[in-house]
């Protein structure tokens, strides 16, 4: 181990790939998933975290939400110590409020404009708010993933998962697309003998394949219509800063990811199906029951495999930080060209922000 330090090195020291991918943030220039819709009331505030960047998040009376940074002009107190009064985000300390466009109003009525907050871009879509912590003029180039499947009135069912791990991000990336690690799902069973058919870069894109048993566990199997579904293959890709799979246009995903710090990542994750069968009969489940259906499989097998994938990625990151200088060993060739991707983006914005004087790390 280095003798002159015991912790991992920053993005600028760093001496291997894996460990500039360890350190690198997340180009900000993105729309990030923050928050399941349900999860923010009207009229309350919570604190979003994007890459070491405190936001607060709040959601007017009618129903809308906000973001600006999360301190107060006055006393830089955190705004999500407060409350939401109509559609002003209200200082706990002195009562200070903050219309949407950052704009304080102090004991005296009057609008503070030149102590106005940088606020965020903010949207609403897939039941997950959507945050824009970049240059607020590139979030109209940028678009939120395309997800018709789940839009409109033949829309299939989706009920949204979140997990916060004590994880680099670039770890919960890697986790999702190498399917070397069966083992530990084992239990569960989500996909089983998988073997690497494609594995190519495309500009900020690794488009992945693999020829694999999707659904064999247990309890999915029973529900996985095998007869009418090809699950002996699937294809991925690191769409980044995203990631998804499909497997014969039936069973798809996506998982966002909201970078916190170098050890802290929140993941979301989506799931929907075109449909499902009723256990040992060759008849789908109603599309009126779907939701249903997904909201019980969340509480009692997506959401336990996950938190498998939880454990696993919080111990990688533990192992890492005690074992930094370690002689990298990686076998999947997937997780390279993840790896490749992530510090390349990184350079890219840090290049960017340099050029303006905002380094933005």
């Amino acid at each position: 181990m280095n003798p002159q330090s015991c912790a991992p090195p920053g993005f600028d020291e760093a001496r291997t790939l894996r460990q500039q991918a360890r350190a690198a943030g997340m180009d900000p220039d993105y729309w990030y998933a923050v928050e399941e819709v349900r999860r923010v009331k009207p009229e309350t505030v919570v604190e979003i975290v994007f890459w070491k960047r405190s936001i607060a998040l709040y959601r007017a009376k009618d129903g809308s939400f906000h973001a600006m940074d999360n301190r107060c002009a006055h006393r830089q107190l955190k705004l999500s110590l407060g409350d939401v009064q109509g559609c002003r985000l209200v200082c706990a300390y002195h009562g200070w409020e903050y219309d949407e466009n950052g704009v304080p109003y102090g004991r005296s009525g009057q609008g503070l404009k030149n102590l106005a907050l940088k606020t965020y871009p903010v949207q609403v879509r897939y039941g997950l708010v959507w945050l824009f912590p970049g240059d607020p003029e590139r979030a109209r180039q940028r678009e939120i993933p395309d997800i018709p499947e789940i839009e409109g009135s033949s829309r299939w069912a989706c009920v949204p998962l979140s997990f916060t791990w004590s994880a680099h991000h670039s770890m919960v990336i890697d986790n999702v697309s190498d399917f070397t690690h069966a083992h530990l799902h084992r239990r569960y069973r989500p996909f089983d003998d998988a073997t690497l058919t494609r594995c190519e870069t495309v500009g900020d894109n690794v488009h992945l394949a693999y020829d694999t048993q999707v659904g064999r566990g247990p309890v999915s199997r029973l529900f996985v219509d095998h007869n009418r579904i090809d699950t002996n293959y699937m294809e991925l890709c690191y769409q980044y800063p995203y990631q998804w799979s499909n497997t014969d246009d039936a069973i798809k995903h996506w998982l966002f990811v909201l970078p916190i710090d170098e050890r802290t990542t929140r993941a979301f994750f989506l799931f929907y199906f075109k449909s499902l069968k009723i256990p040992v009969l060759p008849v789908r489940i109603p599309r009126f029951a779907m939701t249903t259906v997904l909201k019980i499989s969340n509480r009692m097998l997506i959401g336990p495999l996950l938190s498998q994938d939880g454990v696993a990625v919080e111990a990688e990151q533990q192992g890492y930080e005690r074992h930094w200088d370690a002689p990298p060993f990686e076998f999947n060739p997937v997780v390279k060209a993840f790896q490749d991707v992530t510090v390349r983006k990184w350079r890219e914005h840090l290049a960017r922000a340099n050029g303006t004087g905002d380094a933005g790390a």
